[in-house]
């Protein structure tokens, strides 16, 4: 029997996920990305531990399997976005991996988006959100600007799951899903948007070649599995965005349904078979041709009932306050938790605070506010075909009472995944369809994905 390795390289952890030809998740290795963040303004990735997290993610994942990496066939990624690292002309690092959440470029880093304005950027990008300090060219344009000595060396430019394939293989290409989210791609061409690179000062020679999901890139260099423990000759394809790889690994290519992960933020994904690139949603090639991902989000996530427990519970767990939540009825007596509470002073983002509100009706109000602005992105991502189901995914999805007030509130049925780690599932199902050996797409979802619950709308929620 062979297996089938997914990465999934997140903001907070590295993770491996192996599965075997049903599908069924092996081993899994998760590690904390250490990252670098000075006096707030930078989020760094130092190359060292990059490589370091990495290996130790995928070694526990194949250790805790119980195989050796010989018994490995494909590997693939799931990756975050508008993460980098500059190169020289030995394709040297001349800086550490410059994560998505650094802010070192300010607000001045958005003066170059004139082009957000023009009815092109929006057709021509499937950018339907505003660009911000967080884009990688808003950074790039940064060191163009202020660090000049290390801008006259950099030769190449890598996203973080380019560098990945480019010291795994050898390849210098990138896959056009995790591309899709840096403003700089013709995203029906899959080929760069010579005014947007214009625009920052850059052309299609700094950076990789663009390549759909799911190309074959190569087997694995010797040098490249040593750096992360595995076999040579590996077969390597193309992976995705991390909330695309997701939505891949709970059945939305096939099923009509809405994926949803509430993690920092909210994301829902659908799969189109139109390009409709629409304000508030980002749009991105699919699996096959003529079909694409359409992507919302909302920053009302996970992250306030963090900031709940962390300044005013601290004494409890996130799960013994959720447990709290449970004997509270919806409503919570009157208690309404704004979007984004953990915005506000104290406890100012709530509204009609009255002696009888415990913890059980803080916790529940934040949920009850989540499941609304998701219900909202289910709104915007619902197409004619929508078959009425939801998939749950993230640390959300761990929560049976969050999942029944958003299943409530959206008044939808919503799946909980057999597997957990729909990232890691989707990167491994790109290799197992590109291997061939499987099936299609078609054969491979309906084999690989189950659902273990399914959690229908109750009224008096």
């Amino acid at each position: 029997m062979g297996y089938y390795l997914g990465i999934d390289l997140g903001t907070s952890y590295f993770k491996a996920g192996v599965f075997d030809e049903n599908g069924k998740l092996k081993g899994l290795g998760r590690q904390v990305v250490r990252k670098r963040t000075g006096d707030g303004t930078i989020c760094e990735l130092p190359i060292s531990l990059f490589w370091t997290t990495l290996r130790k993610s995928v070694q526990e994942a194949i250790q805790n399997a119980g195989i050796t990496s010989k018994d490995i066939i494909t590997l693939s990624y799931s990756s975050q976005a508008n993460s980098f690292v500059l190169l020289d002309g030995n394709m040297q690092p001349l800086t550490s991996i410059i994560l998505w959440p650094d802010n070192r470029a300010g607000e001045t880093g958005t003066q170059n988006w004139a082009l957000e304005n023009k009815d092109d950027f929006l057709k021509t990008t499937g950018i339907g959100i505003d660009t911000s300090p967080q884009f990688a060219v808003a950074k790039i344009n940064w060191f163009q600007k202020n660090q000049p000595e290390i801008w006259k060396r950099v030769k190449t430019i890598l996203f973080i799951s380019d560098y990945l394939t480019y010291e795994l293989t050898g390849k210098k290409i990138s896959d056009v899903s995790t591309l899709s989210l840096t403003g700089l791609l013709d995203v029906k061409k899959s080929q760069w948007w010579n005014s947007a690179l214009n625009a920052f000062y850059l052309n299609s020679g700094y950076l990789p070649s663009p390549q759909l999901t799911g190309s074959y890139v190569g087997g694995l260099t010797g040098k490249g599995a040593k750096l992360i423990g595995l076999s040579p000759n590996i077969s390597y394809y193309l992976g995705c965005l991390d909330h695309h790889c997701a939505a891949i690994g709970t059945g939305v290519l096939l099923n009509n349904t809405v994926s949803e992960s509430t993690g920092t933020v909210l994301a829902c994904v659908s799969h189109s078979q139109s390009y409709a690139p629409d304000s508030g949603i980002c749009t991105a090639q699919g699996m096959t041709d003529g079909c694409y991902f359409r992507m919302a989000f909302n920053n009302n996530g996970a992250v306030s009932l963090e900031w709940y427990r962390e300044n005013f519970a601290k004494e409890y767990t996130i799960e013994e306050l959720i447990e709290m939540a449970k004997d509270i009825e919806a409503g919570c007596n009157g208690l309404v938790a704004k979007p984004c509470v953990h915005n506000y002073n104290e406890l100012s983002g709530f509204e009609n605070i009255q002696s009888i509100h415990k913890y059980g009706h803080f916790v529940r109000a934040i949920l009850e506010s989540t499941a609304n602005s998701l219900n909202s992105l289910i709104k915007e991502l619902k197409g004619t075909h929508f078959s009425g189901r939801v998939i749950s995914t993230g640390g959300g999805a761990k929560s049976r009472l969050w999942v029944q007030i958003k299943a409530s509130i959206a008044n939808v049925d919503f799946y909980i995944p057999e597997t957990n780690e729909a990232a890691c599932l989707g990167a491994a199902m790109i290799g197992a369809v590109g291997a061939g050996k499987l099936g299609d797409w078609s054969e491979v979802t309906k084999k690989w994905i189950q659902y273990k619950e399914m959690i229908k709308p109750v009224s008096k929620e």
